[in-house]
């Protein structure tokens, strides 16, 4: 791999971090478009109060001069604004033990399991018997440097003109209908907080958030991710873990409430007979055409030059006002499961997740391809290599 990335910080800690390795130079890093993909994840119906709280900001610390990158690691760091009310119970070094901080932090131990979620194999795991050890780093939290390392990751995407766009498909069981080219609806899904662009099914997905609220209740759903203008050639067919298919597969699962990935029509192929799933090739002009995209782009494990189409469904938020059964890990007694803050629906932020994920993945595979030194080093590659490729 040579796009990489590792993230650091907790859900109510001081900070989260970012350390990327890779981005060659000469790349035009935007603050300002690093912090539109951010508040691009917070915008979603259904989101709790933290977003009212965190209007995300990254700060770039290394890596970057002047507005381009340098070839050194990138550092970022997102504050966390809630900090303040956590200085306490969040602190790294060791607190006074007066009465007023053991309080504090005593009222924020845990210990009731949340059914669905990280607490209970992490707590074992890690031998932990206050579960906000557990809570603090699993937390979909963690996904903000994610947002703001994708944003790197599309930064080096846009000089080859290769764009991607996420929109939500369905919330519980009501189902949106999806055009066929959703960039000519960019602007619509942009504009909607359920990252949709079907207006007939947007109200109904509405009332199912509201009416799950009012019962204290959770909802998942599902997205799709599409990139397009991404060359052949991208992944690799001679080991397992080179297939771009199973990169972008892993990337996507590793979201927090993620529990499928499609590519392409995925589930679909088990009814379909071959003549009817395989996207036959044509040539017009000189250009390998198709009328079909049922492999949504990869074959073999490699781009095959059509867009990548990634669909995935997440799980509902397993944190409810209305706590499902459970046990408190240290005495093993019948409790209800511990209530954190939590989203109603966060589907949208998850689309938006799962952009950056696919981009991430994308943009190491155009590394690994073209060189990562420099971005000129990188355009020369990229021009010869199409050039080669329509001379074929």
């Amino acid at each position: 791999m040579i796009f990489r990335f590792l993230t650091s910080g907790e859900s109510h800690g001081k900070c989260l971090n970012a350390i990327i390795e890779g981005v060659p130079s000469g790349i035009n890093i935007d603050i300002d478009y690093i912090n539109n993909e951010l508040t691009r994840r917070q915008v979603g119906y259904g989101r709790g109060g933290r977003m009212l709280i965190e209007k995300d900001k990254a700060v770039i610390l290394s890596g970057v001069r002047h507005g381009v990158s340098t070839g050194a690691p990138i550092c970022l760091q997102i504050e966390n604004k809630d900090w303040e009310n956590w200085v306490i119970p969040m602190n790294t070094e060791k607190v006074e033990q007066t009465s007023e901080n053991i309080n504090l932090i005593n009222s924020k131990f845990i210990k009731n399991v949340r059914p669905g979620h990280a607490d209970f194999a992490g707590a074992l795991k890690y031998n932990h018997f206050d579960i906000r050890n557990v809570l603090e780093r699993s937390s979909a939290r963690e996904t903000t440097t994610r947002v703001a390392v994708g944003a790197i990751a599309k930064s080096i995407l846009k000089q080859f003109g290769i764009e991607g766009i996420s929109v939500v498909s369905q919330i519980g069981n009501v189902k949106a209908s999806l055009p066929s080219n959703l960039f000519e609806f960019k602007d619509n899904i942009e504009n909607s907080d359920l990252r949709t662009c079907d207006n007939e099914t947007y109200n109904a997905m509405k009332k199912a958030i509201d009416d799950a609220k009012s019962e204290g209740d959770t909802l998942g759903g599902s997205f799709k991710v599409i990139f397009k203008n991404v060359p052949v050639g991208l992944g690799s067919f001679v080991h397992w873990d080179r297939k771009i298919d199973g990169q972008i597969a892993q990337a996507i699962m590793s979201i927090q409430a993620v529990k499928s990935v499609e590519i392409g029509s995925g589930s679909l192929c088990a009814e379909l007979k071959g003549s009817e799933f395989h996207d036959e090739l044509f040539c017009e002009n000189g250009k390998y055409t198709r009328k079909t995209n049922n492999a949504g782009g990869i074959e073999g494990g490699m781009t095959n030059g059509e867009d990548i189409v990634v669909s995935a469904s997440m799980k509902a938020i397993p944190t409810m006002l209305k706590p499902l059964n459970s046990v408190a890990i240290d005495s093993k007694e019948a409790v209800q499961a511990h209530f954190e803050r939590s989203d109603t629906c966060a589907v949208a932020a998850c689309a938006v997740i799962a952009e950056s994920m696919v981009a991430i993945v994308l943009a190491d595979a155009m590394l690994e391809k073209f060189s990562h030194d420099s971005y000129s080093e990188m355009k020369t590659n990229y021009d010869n290599y199409i050039k080669r490729i329509s001379e074929r």
